[in-house]
């Protein structure tokens, strides 16, 4: 490079310095640039040798990533200090002991959170890569800062990808689109998320993007002209009552236009709200609320509201912190426009999230909404049980869910993700009402646990020392953390099973002259197709495989013929998955609605379902029925025009399956022997009793029992047991 150049490099690094402390949201003291100055002054001397690709020079990165979280987000010196220097550590020959030397520990820690982000290798291999997330989001837990100057890190890289190959473009939209978009929704920081959307569809669907952002840049006029037109029907009403305020049009970002069209399957020009108009109004605190609602008396003075489209984020605030009145009403030229009204105050909180909390003095309350959702997040990665690519889908789920608001009895107040049932108000209470919850009441009545609840309820968990989870409570859960307890508690269980089951297929082997060493279970795996050890194990304790299959696989030893094959088997290709700790499922069975029949059915040739797929079932006019899977591009179409012929499906393991069974009964009548029959059926924990009928006629007793067991020995048991009680002369299965 020529001197002249170096000299106009220099220049502009100054000048962006400046305007670093130009633009901080909040003052900063003399200690607060002296820290910034230091960092900086490190930083470019780290730096100095190191350009980027589009051949700047390297220090104009950290720099922009420290504007976006001084001005953007509104962080604290500290956090802007931590941006500058957040490469250092990872790039140059400074370590972490001279950070923590010259700059503190708090800075350190941040630097050394973002420094084991920045060392995540992110393959292709999607449960390597959640494992990386899960990395990622354990150094969260230790300061949230971390991750709010890894989102605007992430913003910088995606706004000048350009200079990159196309593959990395391809790889980096998408993992933002994957997981930073939703933490930066979670974290608040709206106008954020939104251009990482936004760029991620500009690299993930490059054409897409240019045609919707031409589209918008035509309509833009007319947006304006509208907005015009809103505003002159109002101005004077506001005017009147001496409101400072001012109105401005916001365009919904392209990313949320795309996901619109496709999920309402319509054009560009179909898609009716590409714009809400915001009301910014000048408050003190104690008449906040007091202005929000006389502004909307205003507007729907001017024009008729949609009464299903009222959101009062200000009564009860999202658990991001935000606030706000949001309406739809019907604008001029007869079309639906949504309104935001908001106080200064809640405006910057909508666009600088959790930062904009500590700017204003109400800090324990507000500052509740973020704490318990790190507790939250604390406990699902504490949670080492579920796998990694459970964990990250569990964790999203977690993170783009509207919010429904339900009471407890007592009266407190509780925000749940909308479409969360009664069993996760359970589970969201404590993880030990959740486990034993027996019953749920809403608003006093009683209510299944799949009842989906609805703001303004409120929700009593009957609990029992007796109940636990089944599989089914998994139907009946949607939110990540009841889904990811009861996946545990189901796992523990199926261990449990399995450990009795090694014990009783010692004895059972022993009675054959067979001994249970490594190699008589490796040949069993085989033999019984299963995948792991503890398959094997789970499925004798469970009686899937009973006395009868031991003694085939027996005789199956001996036998000349296959002694053949038991050389070659004596050494699997991979023996050391088949003693994984972990109960595997074959999914190879499709069942459909809630009983779970066994159906015929084809498989939709627009989506090719495979077992193990999310799928639905579709009652054709001559085909039967059909399986899509629920992402299949004619599913919205079906869903919406034929909602009446959709069926539920899904695909169970049959070797693990429990089945329906009746039971008839008769006998001669006796004092007490109802329940003498209920109790024996209630003792045995592995049978649940769907439904009982007795009937009593002339002293002769019949009675019809359905019941649903994992296999056919704890039915004959059960059948055993029944027999022996005084007075029952009969016992038949139906």
């Amino acid at each position: 490079m020529t001197e002249a150049a170096i000299e106009k490099e220099n220049k502009e690094i100054a000048k962006q310095y400046k305007q670093l402390l130009k633009i901080s949201y909040r003052t900063l003291s003399s200690e607060d640039k002296k820290l910034i100055r230091s960092a900086f002054d490190l930083a470019v001397d780290a730096h100095k040798e190191q350009r980027r690709k589009s051949g700047e020079a390297y220090i104009f990165h950290p720099i922009a990533v420290a504007k976006i979280v001084a001005s953007e987000i509104g962080l604290d010196a500290t956090s802007i200090a931590a941006a500058l220097l957040h490469d250092v550590v990872e790039d140059t020959d400074y370590t972490l002991n001279d950070i923590e030397r010259l700059f503190g520990s708090t800075v350190a820690r941040i630097v050394d959170g973002l420094t084991k982000i920045a060392n995540i290798s992110m393959s292709e291999d999607v449960s390597m890569q959640a494992e990386n997330f899960r990395k990622m989001l354990l150094t969260l837990s230790e300061d949230v800062r971390v991750i709010i100057i890894k989102i605007a890190d992430r913003l910088h890289n995606m706004q000048t990808m350009d200079s990159m190959p196309s593959h990395k473009q391809q790889k980096i939209a998408s993992e933002t689109l994957y997981i930073y978009a939703p933490l930066a929704h979670r974290i608040g920081l709206y106008n954020i998320k939104s251009e990482l959307e936004d760029m991620g569809l500009k690299f993930t669907e490059p054409d897409v993007y240019a045609d919707i952002l031409g589209r918008i840049k035509e309509s833009k006029e007319e947006q304006d002209a509208y907005i015009e037109a809103f505003n002159n029907v109002i101005k004077e009403s506001l005017d009147a009552e001496d409101f400072k305020y001012e109105i401005k049009g916001r365009p919904k970002s392209i990313f949320s236009i795309r996901k619109k069209m496709l999920a309402q399957n319509v054009t560009f020009d179909e898609v009716y709200d590409k714009f809400a108009v915001r009301i910014i109004y000048e408050s003190t605190p104690e008449n906040e609320k007091f202005f929000a609602w006389k502004i909307y008396s205003i507007v729907t003075d001017h024009f008729r509201p949609n009464p299903i489209r009222l959101r009062d984020w200000i009564s009860s605030p999202k658990s991001t912190g935000y606030e706000a009145l949001h309406i739809t009403v019907m604008g001029p030229k007869g079309r639906w426009v949504e309104v935001q009204i908001r106080s200064q105050r809640m405006n910057e909180i909508a666009e600088k999230g959790f930062a904009a909390h500590y700017k204003y003095k109400n800090k324990e309350k507000e500052e509740a909404g973020l704490e318990s959702w790190l507790n939250k997040l604390q406990e699902t990665l504490e949670n080492s049980d579920l796998s990694a690519v459970d964990f990250v889908e569990e964790f999203k789920l977690n993170l783009y869910a509207k919010e429904i608001f339900v009471f407890s009895p007592k009266g407190d107040l509780y925000s749940l993700p909308k479409g969360a049932t009664a069993l996760d108000f359970a589970f969201h209470i404590h993880t030990e009402i959740g486990m034993h919850t027996r019953g749920t009441r809403v608003n006093g009545k009683l209510v299944p646990l799949s009842h989906e609840l609805k703001s303004g309820d409120q929700v009593e968990v009957i609990t029992s020392e007796n109940s636990r989870p089944t599989s089914n409570w998994l139907n009946y859960a949607t939110t990540g953390r009841a889904r990811s307890k009861i996946k545990t508690s189901l796992k523990d269980e199926k261990k449990q099973i399995a450990e009795d089951g090694k014990e009783i297929l010692k004895r059972k082997l022993k009675s054959l002259k067979i001994n249970l060493d490594e190699n008589t279970i490796n040949q069993m795996v085989v033999y019984f197709k299963v995948k792991t050890s503890l398959d094997l194990f789970y499925r004798i304790g469970a009686g899937i495989i009973d006395n009868q299959k031991l003694k085939e696989f027996a005789s199956s030893r001996s036998n000349a013929f296959i002694s053949f094959f038991k050389n070659r088997i004596r050494k699997p290709d991979k023996p050391e998955d088949i003693h994984k700790d972990e109960i595997t499922e074959k999914l190879d069975q499709l069942v459909f609605g809630k009983d779970e029949d066994k159906l015929d059915y084809k498989m939709a040739n627009c989506c090719n379902p495979i077992p193990g797929d999310d799928v639905f079932g579709f009652v054709t006019v001559n085909e039967g029925i059909k399986v899509h899977k629920t992402n299949c591009p004619n599913a919205i179409q079906l869903q919406s025009n034929y909602s009446y012929r959709i069926m539920p499906a899904k695909w169970i393991d049959s070797t693990q399956r429990e089945f329906k069974a009746i039971l008839n009964i008769s006998g001669i009548d006796t004092i007490g022997l109802v329940n003498e029959v209920t109790k024996v059926i209630s003792g045995n924990l592995h049978i649940d009793m769907k439904s009982v009928h007795f009937d009593s006629n002339d002293g002769v007793f019949t009675g019809k029992i359905v019941v649903i067991v994992k296999n056919k020995t704890i039915l004959n048991n059960l059948a055993e047991n029944i027999r022996k009680i005084n007075g029952i002369d009969k016992v038949t299965r139906v």
